[in-house]
């Protein structure tokens, strides 16, 4: 379902994406875009072409009520579908391991797609994967294998009320050409927008 049956330019989609932890409304989410959203995930960049990312689609309602029984505070609970995150470590090089990076990467094209194809979701990955481990209980109503670890789930559905994100600092406050300011040029640029430096 594309968004008033136009597509946006990629620009236009990564302005627009923002993370949506509203009510969605019970329209299903169609198979063949749920493939898409994938597919646009495991397109992603990977470390050295280790291809760590594995995914599980989810729109069985009765394996939805699963895993949202383990998800405690609740979270994206209406959704009508679910993309799960694996990641399974595989050295590159030198010792090295880019699951990490791969995963992210991943992450960030499905949550374009879906915004792409008119739905919203959210990164939920801290919520899951801190000391609770909610993700070990989602893992094993997946028959996920132990070798993989899931590290973020991503409701997907059509948003029931106003999507709205968080105000982000100007561009002129985060980047800059062939050179980090100077103390007193990174002070003046705050100063002009009457607000104080992060810190």
């Amino acid at each position: 379902m594309y968004l008033e049956g136009k597509h946006m330019s990629i620009l236009d989609t990564i302005s627009k994406r923002h993370s949506y932890r509203k009510t969605y409304k019970p329209d299903p989410v169609p198979r063949e875009d749920l493939v898409k959203i994938m597919q646009a995930g495991l397109d992603a960049p990977s470390g050295c072409n280790k291809q760590t990312v594995s995914l599980i689609g989810v729109d069985d309602p009765e394996v939805l009520a699963k895993l949202h029984a383990v998800i405690d505070p609740p979270q994206g609970e209406t959704a009508p579908a679910m993309i799960c995150v694996l990641s399974k470590e595989r050295i590159a090089y030198a010792n090295r391991c880019f699951a990490v990076q791969d995963y992210s990467a991943a992450i960030q094209n499905m949550l374009l797609a879906i915004v792409e194809l008119g739905y919203e979701s959210c990164w939920y990955e801290g919520h899951i994967t801190d000391e609770d481990r909610i993700c070990d209980k989602m893992a094993k109503i997946l028959n996920v294998p132990d070798e993989y670890n899931l590290v973020c789930m991503l409701p997907v559905g059509i948003a029931a009320e106003e999507v709205s994100g968080p105000r982000k600092r100007s561009f002129e406050q985060r980047a800059w050409f062939n050179s980090f300011p100077t103390e007193e040029e990174y002070k003046q640029i705050f100063e002009r927008a009457g607000v104080k430096p992060p810190r």
